[in-house]
């Protein structure tokens, strides 16, 4: 059974999670299956979201905890990363260079001259 050390870096996620998939036999999923597997762990993310948020929730669903769903979340998110050869704390420090350079704004700005717009949509539209 593969094992973490106790402060282990993103590199060490990314190691440990390709041998565990051995292990498993999933060595064999393409990107796409695991791209297509990521999906469904969001989705059950966002059903224990609204269950913690007090929303509806079918009783028949099945999802975890919000802590659990994002691990499944980050074990897919490293095969995929793993599936390209990308170093995540590589790509993750670059997108940051990206990040700094762009100016954001608040998000009720974001909207601003769009209200009543689509009262005029035709009934059917």
């Amino acid at each position: 059974m593969p094992r973490l050390n106790d402060h282990p870096t993103l590199e060490d996620f990314q190691v440990y999670v390709a041998n565990l998939e051995a292990e498993r036999g999933f060595s064999d999923q393409s990107a796409r299956d695991k791209c297509l597997l990521l999906g469904e762990e969001v989705g059950e993310l966002f059903k224990a979201v609204r269950k913690a948020e007090g929303l509806k929730v079918d009783i028949d669903s099945e999802f975890g905890s919000i802590p659990e769903e994002l691990a499944d979340i980050f074990i897919y998110l490293c095969a995929i990363a793993n599936r390209y050869n990308i170093d995540l704390e590589t790509a993750f420090r670059d997108k940051e260079v990206i990040n700094h350079q762009r100016s954001w704004i608040e998000q009720g700005d974001l909207f601003d001259g769009f209200e009543g717009q689509g009262d005029s949509l035709p009934a059917n539209g």
